[in-house]
């Protein structure tokens, strides 16, 4: 007779609760009959791909029967002369989630202490969770990380800090000088995991620069991803910056060919293409004004983004508004998951996007009134 499953798993495991990705435009149009949905739950870029990573997976595609760069030389080398570091500062990951889990898997044990806050990024928990570490939760202060206290709950057991800038699923960001203090505050044999992957949608005056630290061997890893801004998702392609010692550490535990090839072109051809990462700044930005403007006339409560995508109070049952946007063919990010029964998650789309998003939401908060 098999033994229970739940007895042969992790103990670890018995707590957790499974991810929950945004609902496929597939799933929804083939569940409600409908077709030309609108995906605004998973922080895409509504404009897709550069032209330039279509041309490179268009060029690439027949090459697919061969296994790919095992430890991407062409992606690494471009992306150490784009922040100024040496290749052997980077490890590339299938999408920076699994940067997170290689860290976790590198330099955590069960019972470590790791700081994070809260409402953050769900796989910090999850990953940390599922080794057993011991998770100290920082609220939010103001829907922003709260470094001060964040900086105060480490002790001597902590092993790692996560910090995400601008933070999922607030869109909330720290002040350059605000992260300088914190790191001047973290011990030196603390892990900081600095999670950047919206790094590309803050102004240039608001980009706190944390590589300068990795430069001088402080144990800061920092993520970045083609997922969001570089619009890869589909690929899942991410990279961390850290010092040789602790990528080295990590490359230990990384699966072979864990970045597939086709991802590596189209990473490579889309750091050539400045025009699409403006084009996509400036929808964002528009975006961003046209969707607080009409959030204020509906009497909506926002936070205010750093990201692409806004954070909103509707003031009753989230996921049921959430619910009722769905048969429109509108597909947004409920937050009950977060803690935030009330609030929703929504990606800046283009106009079109946006605008059918705004009657929408009309229709349905005046249907679960």
């Amino acid at each position: 007779m098999p033994r229970n499953i739940e007895e042969l798993a992790l103990p670890y495991l018995k707590h957790i609760t499974p991810y929950k990705p945004g609902k496929p435009i597939e799933e929804v149009e083939r569940e409600y009959g409908i077709k030309d949905s609108v995906k605004l739950a998973s922080n895409e870029n509504p404009l897709g791909p550069s032209p330039l990573a279509l041309q490179a997976l268009r060029e690439a595609i027949e090459g697919i029967n061969r296994y790919p760069d095992g430890g991407g030389y062409y992606l690494k080398q471009a992306l150490a002369k784009k922040h100024g570091v040496e290749p052997e500062n980077l490890v590339l990951g299938n999408g920076s989630n699994e940067v997170i889990e290689l860290a976790a898997r590198t330099f955590l044990s069960p019972q470590d202490e790791v700081v994070m806050a809260d409402p953050a990024f769900l796989i910090y928990r999850l990953v940390t969770a599922a080794l057993g570490c011991c998770q100290i939760m920082v609220p939010l202060k103001d829907f922003r990380h709260d470094l001060k206290a964040m900086a105060e709950a480490v002790s001597p057991r902590t092993k790692m800090v996560f910090v995400g800038n601008p933070n999922n699923p607030t869109g909330t960001a720290v002040e350059p000088e605000e992260l300088e203090t914190f790191i001047s505050s973290l011990p030196e044999d603390v892990v900081l995991v600095l999670d950047e992957a919206y790094y590309e949608y803050l102004p240039i005056d608001a980009r706190p620069d944390a590589i300068k630290h990795v430069r001088e061997g402080r144990l800061i890893l920092c993520l970045r991803t083609f997922s969001k801004i570089y619009g890869l998702a589909g690929l899942r392609i991410g990279y961390g910056i850290a010092p040789p010692g602790v990528v080295e550490a990590m490359n230990k535990i990384r699966q072979p060919f864990n970045v597939n090839s086709l991802a590596q072109k189209a990473a490579l051809a889309s750091l050539e293409d400045r025009q699409h990462l403006e084009s996509t700044r400036a929808i964002n930005e528009a975006g961003k004004r046209y969707l607080y403007e009409k959030f204020q006339e509906m009497g909506l409560v926002y936070v205010p983004t750093a990201a692409n995508f806004i954070l909103v109070d509707v003031g009753r049952d989230g996921e049921e508004v959430a619910r009722a946007l769905l048969p429109k063919g509108v597909i947004v990010r409920p937050m009950g998951g977060y803690h935030l029964p009330t609030h929703f998650r929504v990606t800046i789309g283009t106009p079109p996007e946006n605008e059918r998003f705004i009657q929408s939401l009309k229709e349905a908060l005046a249907f679960s009134r």
